[in-house]
């Protein structure tokens, strides 16, 4: 068998080769979040309360940060 036209040196472009790629993420997400949506939606109020000591921390910038607050007054 010759390779007359050169098929076998042909590489599939980089556009094509990354919307393969995506095509195939997309899938496993969806896979995924349908076979595992009852054990992340369970550990979704988990989260809301760990949520609450991470904001705590990083929107006054750790426990030193609750007396020095400017908002524009004079307190």
């Amino acid at each position: 068998m010759t390779d007359n036209n050169h098929w076998l040196d042909r590489r599939p472009s980089k556009g094509r080769f990354w919307l393969m790629v995506a095509i195939a993420l997309a899938m496993m997400g969806f896979l995924l979040w349908e076979e595992h949506k009852v054990h992340l939606l369970g550990a979704l109020p988990w989260l809301i309360l760990l949520a609450c000591p991470l904001m705590h921390v990083f929107m006054h910038g750790g426990h030193g940060g609750h007396d020095d607050h400017k908002g524009g007054r004079d307190e």
